[in-house]
């Protein structure tokens, strides 16, 4: 990771956008890379835990320091969350022109209506750097079998432009320790846990993401030390997001 730079020269990062429904812990997941990545527990990313709907509400890019005078060659996009409402959250089209780069940095959502051509915060002339290379699903692991028809054709319609894009995917399961006693007693129980192998196969079915493509992870939220087998579950994650967007990258 501290390494890490595109190869494709017309790149000077790598772009992740996270996308899912309210309260599926896209903001904490940013916050638990860069934690992770500096050895402290860190709050960049404002998140929020009672509210039920988005908390976030620009689009914005995260930068994670790497060193005093430096950051990593990959950024991270966080996005307003899905809802079961047309007029409620993120629009699929705003999405799709954030996938494309037409959405410029600080942009405020609208629920009511999604960007337009000549908008405030359109970018008209997007450059690769501006473009999404991986996009990445996120779900709460307890919550698989309860999330709306209207939430998962949103994230399928979604999919479905990143795949006309050629834009690869991968998804992330979050609040395994919520879902999962097993996980909960002892973090290191993820990829053993019956249950939580059960909800992988039915976001597989639901989303179509393949398994080897839907990792286990838990976000720090209560903790305020880090620790190596929350870092683990986090790092393999992220390899897997920057090895697919630099394959992406590199097939451009």
């Amino acid at each position: 990771m501290k390494w890490y730079k595109p190869r494709n020269n017309e790149a000077s990062r790598l772009r992740i956008l996270l996308h899912g429904p309210v309260g599926a812990g896209k903001s904490s997941f940013i916050n638990s890379v860069e934690s992770v990545l500096r050895g402290r527990v860190t709050i960049t990313c404002p998140t929020d835990a009672t509210s039920a709907i988005s908390f976030t509400r620009q689009y914005k890019t995260y930068k994670i320091p790497n060193g005093p005078d430096g950051f990593y060659n990959f950024v991270f996009n966080d996005i307003m969350g899905l809802e079961k409402s047309d007029y409620g959250g993120v629009h699929v089209e705003d999405i799709k022109l954030a996938l494309r780069g037409h959405v410029k940095d600080g942009y405020q959502f609208n629920p009511e209506r999604h960007m337009m051509e000549g908008d405030l915060g359109y970018n008209p002339y997007p450059t690769l750097d501006d473009r999404v290379h991986i996009l990445v699903s996120v779900f709460p692991a307890d919550s698989v079998s309860l999330l709306s028809n209207e939430v998962w054709t949103k994230m399928r319609e979604v999919r479905e432009a990143a795949r006309d894009m050629g834009i690869p995917q991968v998804a992330i399961l979050t609040k395994v320790d919520e879902a999962c006693p097993q996980a909960k007693k002892d973090i290191n129980n993820v990829y053993k846990s019956k249950y939580l192998k059960e909800q992988v196969d039915k976001f597989n079915k639901l989303l179509g993401l393949q398994p080897n493509c839907i990792f286990l992870v838990k976000n720090y939220v209560s903790e305020i030390n880090t620790h190596d087998s929350i870092d683990a579950l986090i790092l393999c994650a992220l390899r897997q997001m920057i090895n697919y967007g630099e394959d992406f990258l590199n097939d451009l």
